[in-house]
């Protein structure tokens, strides 16, 4: 890519706007993601005796196995988020600068 190319491309308004938005929906993707596996850290830390709890009475399963097995499947399914979005809008836009940067160009 040249480097005139490159400078319209970072110079154009939708292109502070891709970095904005993916930026912020990233970060705050980062943000959930963090808080949960931190906070069941802590819990398995400081609260043991709560996760070990079984869910019913004569039940195998524990309130921690299905508290981790929920933020399991809650991670897929925000990488499912992140993946589609990045795949429609921020494509989109990023196709779209690259489309206008290359006509100014011709």
């Amino acid at each position: 890519m040249s480097s005139e190319l490159y400078q319209r491309m970072r110079s154009h308004p939708k292109f502070q706007e891709l970095v904005q938005k993916r930026s912020r929906f990233a970060w705050t993707l980062a943000a959930i993601v963090l808080v949960l596996f931190y906070g069941f850290v802590l819990l398995v830390a400081f609260r043991p005796e709560a996760l070990g709890q079984p869910l019913a009475e004569g039940s195998r399963y524990t309130v921690g196995v299905v508290i981790e097995l929920c933020m399991f499947i809650l991670f897929w399914v925000l990488t499912a988020l992140y993946v589609r979005r990045a795949n429609t809008e921020f494509d989109a836009l990023n196709q779209e600068i690259i489309r206008d940067a290359q006509k100014g160009i011709k």
